[in-house]
């Protein structure tokens, strides 16, 4: 049996309740499944940046590239910003594609 975290969320609307199911093998919510020593921190963020079910996985597009690009001179280092624009895509992903990828062909024109 997964071990779901009891989620609300606050905002305009009434609060919402939903459970998320991040935390199978975390040991933070007492199930020591595997050894793994993950605290709930940890298994948030990995729920959030792999797990979750509408993240893309794969290659940047050309489009996604160039916007990228367009949005990081307008907007700078502001990666959740910018991933707010790019559905599908995570923060910390478009952060470590523009410092891999991006930021050394930008800069070396």
């Amino acid at each position: 049996m997964a071990h779901f975290h009891f989620v609300r969320r606050h905002g305009q609307q009434p609060v919402v309740t939903f459970y998320i199911p991040w935390c199978f093998f975390c040991n933070a919510d007492g199930a020591p499944f595997a050894g793994l020593n993950r605290s709930g921190k940890s298994c948030r963020l990995r729920w959030l940046n792999y797990l979750k079910p509408d993240i893309k996985s794969g290659n940047m597009s050309e489009e996604e590239e160039d916007l990228i690009q367009r949005l990081h001179k307008l907007l700078g280092n502001i990666w959740s910003l910018i991933a707010g624009r790019l559905p599908g895509r995570t923060d910390n992903e478009i952060k470590n594609y523009w410092n891999l990828h991006l930021k050394k062909r930008v800069l070396g024109d």
